[in-house]
Order: structure tokens, then sequence, then C-alpha cells
């Protein structure tokens, strides 16, 4: 079976890692290279990375609209097209050209958490259990007939970081095991139930700030889900101060107060936020205690007084 694999970060480069070991993957599809980090480095995506290395043909068109990204489809003749985090919506013409259809792996349990961001969305809104859904693609985002689907744990302690390693290294596995079903037409659609939809759109960077006066739950579970990127922050003394790793606290106190040093532990509604790892602005990663320590914080204090 001949596949075109269409994808862009880690995540998908997990998945394109194993299923090139098993199958003809006769192109590659990815965003172009962007610009990475404060001096803004091009930087190729993992997908590419490793298509590369692997010797697979790798193409990065900006767009399907001039007709060229289609030809090159038609001519590399897959039975097949796997695409997980690609970030663009195929268009018809280009789920039209293989024989057994485009296929997504999608990282939620489909209708839920349907756009760009279903892994972060997740952990945000407090879910216990997400999961990922094989479907076959129509020309809407994520609104095609489901093939499969597993659910994947989110522990307390998962955030963004850990959540996607799980997701590439279950998907790589579910993958290879739906891939045969596919190829032998033994895999039923199942429609999806669209009153049920709902929407993960991508992080946008303004919404990683959290105040101590929220719910302390809802704040460690922002704290999560943004643990890449933007990364979640509180303001004080007119300064941003990033958390990097938390964990909540059923500790009670008024909003900022400190209950604890060892481990740092702050109080917000309805509980605590214990701030294990943070980032003063302009400085580095450290422990909540050490920058306590250097903030001279005392048992009782209040960062909001």
């Amino acid at each position: 079976m001949r596949i075109v694999f269409m994808g862009t970060p880690e995540i998908a480069r997990e998945v394109l890692k194993a299923v090139s070991s098993e199958y003809d993957v006769v192109g590659v599809f990815c965003q172009p290279d962007k610009p990475v980090g404060r001096k803004h480095v091009i930087t190729p995506p993992p997908v590419k990375v490793f298509a590369e290395e692997a010797g697979i043909p790798v193409y990065q068109p900006k767009g399907f609209k001039n007709g060229k990204a289609t030809q090159i489809l038609r001519e590399l003749a897959p039975d097949l097209i796997l695409v997980i985090a690609y970030g663009k919506i195929l268009p018809q013409e280009v789920l039209d050209v293989p024989r057994l259809g485009c296929i997504n792996v999608h990282a939620s349990l489909l209708p839920k958490y349907r756009g760009a961001a279903p892994i972060q969305r997740a952990i945000i809104a407090g879910e216990e259990v997400t999961g990922i859904t094989i479907m076959k693609m129509d020309a809407g985002m994520d609104t095609g007939n489901m093939l499969a689907q597993r659910e994947i744990p989110i522990l307390p302690e998962d955030n963004e970081e850990t959540m996607f390693r799980k997701m590439g290294e279950v998907g790589s596995k579910f993958v290879l095991e739906i891939l045969p079903l596919i190829e032998a037409g033994e895999l039923e659609e199942q429609h999806q139930d669209h009153d049920a939809a709902t929407y993960a759109p991508p992080i946008e960077k303004e919404e990683g700030e959290f105040s101590f006066r929220e719910d302390a739950a809802k704040v460690v579970h922002l704290i999560h889900g943004v643990s890449v990127w933007p990364v979640a922050y509180f303001q004080m003394e007119d300064k941003k101060i990033k958390v990097a790793d938390a964990a909540y606290s059923e500790k009670v106190g008024e909003p900022g107060e400190v209950l604890s040093l060892r481990p740092l532990t702050i109080a917000a509604e309805n509980g605590s936020v214990i701030l294990n790892k943070v980032i003063p602005e302009g400085g580095k990663p450290m422990d909540g205690n050490a920058w306590a320590n250097g903030r001279r914080f005392r048992q009782g204090d209040n960062i909001y007084t």
C-alpha cells in the first residue's frame, strides 16, 4: 500500500516513524520551515527532519490553491493519504486523489475537541480521559465519519508535554493496528453526532495569564495545558512570573497567601496551587521554593499586598 503522509510536529513524527517501518511511504507533506526562538532561527519541522533522514521525499507547499501540490499528489499515486496534525484543511480535490481516501488521526475522542489544539484544550478543561480518533476525512474540520477510537487517561500530573508524548506513543501503535483493516475494507464508518461537537481553537498567547483569585483546580489545569507554550503566568509587582509546573492542594487561605514554602504553596479559590517550577521575568527556570527564598517570602505573606 502506497501512503502519502501529511503532518508537521513531533506527535506526527512518531506516527510517521512507525508507519514508514511497515509501509511504503512515497512522500511526506509538512508545513514550511519557520523561525523559532528569540533569535528566530529558521527551523525545519520534526516530520521533515525524520523524512529526510529516512530518504523520503518531502514537500512543503504553502497551500493547494494553485494546483501544483495536488498535481504532485496525483503523480505520487498514493493508495491512502494519512494525516496527523498537518495544520491545513484539505480541499475536496485532494481528498479525491487516493483510492482508499484520506485518513486523519485526531488527538481527541470526536466529536469533542475538533480543531487545532485538542490536547491542550482537554487538559485545560480538566478532562480525565481523552483519546485518539481515526476518521475518514471530508471537506469539513474534523467532521468526517469515524473508523476507530482509543481512550487515553489524563492523570493529575499530566501536562501538555506528557500528553503529547502519550498521544505519539499510543497513536503510533494504534495506526499500525488499523491500517490493515482499512486496506481490507473491514471497518465500518460511524457518523459523528454533530450536535455534541465541541471545538478546540488554537491557543492564544494571552490565554496564559491567571490569578490566584481564580479557582485553584482551574489554575492548575491551565498551567498543565500550556506548559510548553505560552507557559502560564501571574502578575506580581508588574512582572510576569511564569509557572512551568504546578499541582493542586486542598490547603485553603486568602487568595495570594503563602501557605507553605516547602513546597511553595499559594492559596487560590477553593484550594491552593503548589508552584513546583517558576520562571521569573527575565530569569531562568527554578524551583518554586528557591524563588520564594529569593523573594524572602514567609508563611502568611500575600503576593497581592
